[in-house]
């Protein structure tokens, strides 16, 4: 979740050494050999004609294909420096922002514990002058409701939810995340749902770099002491899976901004992932067991009863290793009058629920996936996602229909 005046702050993502320490030791994310090409599409048609790859040998070489040496080239990497913390380098000029340009090298080793307990807590302060009062259509601030926690296992109440883990300028960071259906593959989805700023950093940035997903983190709910010594499989029971393609919005690329919600009615991102192991071959969706639909025409603010919103909040007083949610009636929230109202929640989650789902029963008495946390107060007590629309759809339906032949 990301600040809108100076007492609020980031929501995506907190001190690793609170939220992640435990991760490292029990997933070891880095664990196999391979290498995903992932090209972060903006809409770009050219980026759509090239395909990301995945390859590893069994004698631990890695092969990498023509076209992605190409890339590599044409951007200065060399592939072992990379490895070797090439990667850190975000200077402005080097930091690749176009969606034809991310490579994303998985790195064996990289994410070890004390890697993860040294990373530090941006700092998010903004100027007073980000708001000038309400612009376009918002509700009364809604009174905060208690965040509650989601009874292990997660699997079997929340089974689409889970973490995304990836690496920023500042560090180390993590956001929520759930798991959607797929239009071009019914049954065996590989797509998650996501906040925009959990891949990229807005207006001035660029794309985020090892990107990776862990559904049902933490599955039996174990304390953070408890995860100290936690296997992989107890922390991370449906594997790891590395995204290999992604898309966020026009508008976040060129308006986002970490404070002051600039951007914020456009943050979500959408992210094809692959499995670290190689595994059974069974999409994400057949490995977790569920999937939900996502619902592009959600009724106005005011016909919604309810959204339940669910997340890994990392910020005291959480510690981001546990489940929780969310239920309330929304109201709207405008940042412009020229971008769409946002749903805005009473909610207690903190940092690191960033782009967790929101989710909604439509008329056909299902639940559908209508929003994402985007933004929220420090102290807490409330969340606004974006109302998804024809432009999030259209980010959708362009990484669904890059796979649909595959």
């Amino acid at each position: 979740m990301r600040s809108i005046r100076p007492s609020f702050t980031a929501r995506r993502g907190r001190n690793a050494r609170r939220r992640t320490s435990p991760v490292l030791g029990a997933v070891a994310l880095a664990s196999v050999l391979a290498l995903t090409a992932t090209a972060c599409d903006s809409g770009d048609t050219d980026a759509d004609s090239r395909a990301g790859a995945t390859a590893a040998t069994g004698d631990g070489k890695i092969t990498i294909p023509d076209d992605i040496k190409d890339r590599l080239k044409e951007h200065g990497i060399d592939l072992d420096k990379w490895k070797n913390g090439a990667w850190k380098n975000w200077d402005k000029d080097d930091w690749l922002r176009e969606a034809q340009d991310y490579i994303n090298p998985i790195i064996k080793g990289l994410w070890d514990p004390e890697r993860m307990r040294e990373a530090e807590d941006p700092d998010r302060s903004v100027d007073e002058n980000d708001l000038s009062g309400d612009q376009g259509v918002t509700d009364p601030t809604p009174e905060a409701v208690d965040a509650k926690a989601v009874s292990p296992s997660y699997h079997a109440n929340a089974a689409e939810a889970g973490k995304v883990f990836f690496d920023s300028p500042e560090g180390t960071m993590v956001c929520s995340a759930t798991v959607v259906k797929d239009p071009a593959h019914p049954g065996k989805s590989n797509l998650v749902w996501t906040a925009g700023h959990c891949v990229h950093a807005g207006k001035g940035g660029g794309w985020y770099r090892n990107i990776a997903f862990v559904p049902s983190y933490n599955d039996s709910g174990k304390s953070a002491e408890q995860l100290q010594t936690a296997t992989k499989e107890e922390a991370a029971p449906y594997g790891v899976w590395w995204g290999d393609w992604t898309k966020t919005s026009d508008q976040w690329i060129a308006q986002g901004g970490q404070t002051g919600g600039d951007g914020a009615s456009y943050d979500y991102a959408v992210i094809h992932v692959t499995p670290e192991e190689g595994g059974s071959g069974k999409s994400l969706e057949e490995t977790v067991g569920s999937a939900l639909p996502v619902n592009f025409s959600a009724p106005a603010v005011p016909k919604v009863s309810s959204i339940t919103a669910t997340g890994y909040p990392a910020a005291a007083p959480y510690d981001g290793q546990k489940l929780y949610q969310c239920k309330d009636r929304p109201g709207r929230f405008s940042l412009s009058s020229s971008d769409p109202t946002m749903y805005r929640i009473g909610c207690t989650m903190t940092g690191g629920s960033s782009g967790g789902g929101w989710v909604a029963t439509g008329s056909d008495g299902k639940p559908a996936l209508v929003s994402n946390t985007s933004i929220g107060p420090v102290h807490s007590g409330w969340l606004a996602g974006p109302r998804l629309g024809e432009v999030a759809k259209g980010v959708y339906d362009s990484v669904s229909g890059k796979f649909a032949g595959q």
